[in-house]
């Protein structure tokens, strides 16, 4: 029986993914009686040399998912050409290496298992075909051309030429490591074999998921928590604090707001965010103010010029490209509104410089019929049906399809980034940024009209329309910033592009 990873009518159309997300850390016991993950769940069956898929340190591309395989536990799916998944401290105990893979999708692939780091030493390549079903599991070989000595970073790297996804994977067998010997040659007595799911009392504790709370010495890394520039942060506040607020006069709306309007500046399939420095491994982008490419950082897009009309705005802004019969859908308008949906306005900080956030989920494919949530709508005219699959709206004349993303507007006060672009923010409660996320910073809502008046034929680059998300990349100039909240958020008053009003 398949299990919730259900391959489509057409292969082709599965959508792509754009997350990088930190996993429980791999931590081997190893001795004679092999590997033991310490990560695995209780139900799953490891045996001597097994690295159970799901026990990665990071990964790009890919979520577990419960398993109808033998041995239960979970497998890692939702793989595409240029996701990866990392291992470290892993000891390689044989040149002859296995995988347990399962594939919906007939132009099949490979899996490179490399050493070090995605572009590092190839060790091996496992073929990749299709087994007829994304829970329909086949145990597939490859031969490592020479046996690595010592505890090692294995990174699996996905190649396909399909633009979908490709693989799962259960597990793989990488070989028992050979068993230590004392000074006199004879074998060591081997360490008793440790239950599976619990952690020997020599091993490393293993990290939290992605979604539990931040380490305690963060890595710097791309895909794990960036810790905030201390200096750079106090430079910010600096400058905030120094700012003069403005009188607000008569008759001005009492909303704490300012924007900024953008043009296209791009498209491609990059992602400097999720996908840095892997040049099209992304699905394609709509890329808003800077020209971005896959190497960008925040640093070097405030250098650039850019095409939004906020004074100091370099920051970037994109999304996953709308396109109809396969084509892209030209942009009608972007609008990308400050504000703040706390209690207490005067309480919003600016961003601190570097600052990254993902919003939405590239892997979620669910239908989007009328009344459902995360709905594109129909702006300037009224919505007058819906397309044959119910997904989208049809928009009357003079209209367009535009879609409202917020992202979340309360900060940990320590990342600039973490390991799934997301868990360094979260959500206000009742209306106050507090417990793990204390610091208030300004509520970006990105509004995404469209050169379309909806109806058949639409998709997003990433899939269904409910894979709609949006990536912000900081590049503010932290001057211009501090004064736009300063006189527009903290004092609860609407403004433009500037810090003024009327």
């Amino acid at each position: 029986m398949e299990s919730q990873h259900v391959a489509p009518p057409d292969p082709k159309r599965r959508r792509r993914t754009t997350r990088v997300v930190l996993g429980a850390a791999v931590v081997a016991a190893l001795g004679a009686s092999g590997i033991y993950i310490t990560t695995a769940g209780a139900d799953e069956v490891t045996t001597p040399g097994t690295l159970q898929a799901e026990s990665f340190a990071a990964q790009g591309g890919a979520k577990t998912e419960n398993t109808s395989d033998t041995g239960g536990g979970k497998n890692v799916g939702w793989l595409a050409a240029g996701d990866w998944l990392e291992y470290r401290n892993v000891t390689i105990g044989s040149t002859s290496l296995s995988a347990r893979i399962a594939s919906n999708n007939s132009e099949g692939g490979s899996i490179e298992a490399r050493l070090g780091g995605r572009d590092g030493t190839l060790l091996a390549t496992f073929p990749i075909a299709s087994t007829g079903g994304w829970q329909k599991w086949k145990t597939v070989t490859a031969k490592a051309a020479k046996l690595p000595a010592g505890k090692q970073t294995l990174v699996l790297v996905m190649k396909s030429k399909s633009r979908s996804d490709f693989v799962n994977i259960n597990h793989f067998n990488v070989g028992v490591a050979p068993a230590a010997t004392t000074p006199a040659g004879t074998p060591a007595t081997p360490p008793p074999a440790t239950p599976t799911g619990t952690t020997p009392a020599s091993a490393a504790p293993s990290k939290p998921a992605a979604s539990s709370a931040a380490p305690t010495n963060p890595s710097a890394s791309p895909g794990g928590w960036v810790p905030v520039d201390e200096a750079a942060w106090k430079e910010t506040l600096a400058l905030h604090k120094a700012v003069q607020p403005k009188t607000v006069p008569a008759g001005i709306v009492r909303v704490p707001e300012f924007h900024t309007n953008c043009t296209v500046s791009g498209e491609a399939a990059d992602d400097p965010i999720v996908l840095p420095n892997l040049p099209g491994a992304s699905h394609l982008h709509t890329f808003f103010g800077p020209k971005v490419t896959a190497s960008s950082t925040g640093a070097q897009l405030l250098k650039q010029s850019t095409t939004c009309d906020a004074a100091g705005d370099h920051s970037a802004y994109w999304a996953p490209t709308l396109l109809l019969n396969g084509k892209p859908v030209k942009m009608k308008n972007f609008r990308a509104y400050y504000g703040a949906k706390i209690k207490d306005p005067a309480t919003v900080l600016p961003f601190p410089p570097g600052l990254v956030m993902v919003q939405g989920d590239a892997k979620r494919q669910v239908a989007t019929p009328k009344g459902a949530s995360g709905q594109f709508w129909c702006a300037g005219s009224a919505e007058i049906g819906r397309s044959a699959d119910g997904n989208w709206p049809k928009c009357a004349a003079g209209g367009n399809l535009i879609y409202q993303l917020t992202y979340q507007d309360c900060w940990d006060g320590k990342h600039i980034d973490s390991p799934d672009h997301k868990s360094h923010m979260g959500p206000s409660v009742n209306g106050v940024c507090t417990g793990k996320f204390p610091v208030a910073i300004p509520n970006i809502s990105m509004m995404l009209g469209y050169d379309s008046l909806g109806g058949d034929g639409l998709a997003l680059s990433s899939g269904m329309a409910s894979s709609i998300h949006g990536d912000f990349m900081n590049a503010w100039d932290p001057a211009k910033l501090a004064a736009l909240v300063k006189v527009c958020i903290n004092a609860d008053a609407k403004c433009g592009t500037t810090p003024s009003f009327g």
